[in-house]
């Protein structure tokens, strides 16, 4: 149900992460994967889109692990609209994350939701609905340009102290039928132990593929999942018992 032979989001050196193409891909190698998804984040002024393309493109050609060319794109707008670069030629595979939640004044961070929700000037139900609505929007706008994934599905809610608990049943359903129309593979995160079983379940049970994700910054995590294993081997056990 979720390949463990693969890892579907790591960070190089060009953004987020500590190392290069070559040690990660080494990295990979080590841990006995077959195929890596490099995916660095970026924005409208991202300039080392094309040395980062070529540099796994070159490793490619040093590797038996299947290399794909992904980055990662925040929503940014309250449409679904994304922070792209200027180019998205030469990728593979786009990761949609949700940092910051659009609304029509501007953009909020988590720590600023929590305190307005603490505040009671907004209500968590309303901030769950607009990141499921926003989320939706970014992977069906991401679907034109290349295959999409849904990177670290309910982040914002755990960062602004929501508990995926506390998210409908609606909402989770509306979310999952956004990845399944747009044929988007939600990512299971291990360094943010992210989505829980029960949004990982519901994707299982509508057909939405999940991946492996590291979402490692240091070579030494590639490829490395304890928190993945555990819904893996859950959804697995689930899907025997049925």
């Amino acid at each position: 149900m979720i390949d463990l032979s693969a890892d579907g989001h790591v960070h190089t050196a060009f953004s987020s992460g500590r190392d290069s193409v070559s040690v990660l891909v080494a990295a990979a190698e080590q841990a006995g994967l077959a195929e890596l998804t490099f995916a660095d984040r970026v924005g409208p002024d991202t300039s080392w889109l094309p040395p980062y393309l070529s540099s796994i493109q070159r490793a490619q050609q040093r590797t038996d692990v299947v290399l794909r060319r992904g980055v990662e794109v925040e929503a940014i707008g309250i449409d679904g609209w994304l922070a792209f670069p200027a180019d998205l030629g030469g990728l593979e595979v786009i990761s949609v994350g949700l940092n910051r939640l659009p609304l029509p004044a501007g953009l909020l961070t988590p720590d600023v939701v929590r305190a307005q929700i603490e505040a009671g000037t907004m209500r968590a139900l309303d901030v769950i609905d607009q990141v499921v609505t926003v989320t939706g929007l970014a992977v069906e706008r991401v679907s034109r340009y290349a295959p999409t994934h849904l990177a670290r599905p309910l982040d914002f809610l755990a960062r602004a102290g929501i508990d995926e608990q506390a998210v409908p049943d609606s909402a989770i359903a509306e979310l999952v039928e956004a990845c399944r129309a747009n044929a988007t593979v939600v990512e299971i995160s291990e360094r943010h132990r992210l989505p829980g079983l029960r949004l990982a379940r519901a994707c299982a049970e509508q057909g939405v593929r999940l991946a492996a994700a590291s979402d490692a910054v240091r070579s030494g995590e590639v490829g490395h999942y304890r928190y993945v294993r555990e819904v893996a081997t859950a959804l697995e056990e689930e899907s025997v018992a049925a």
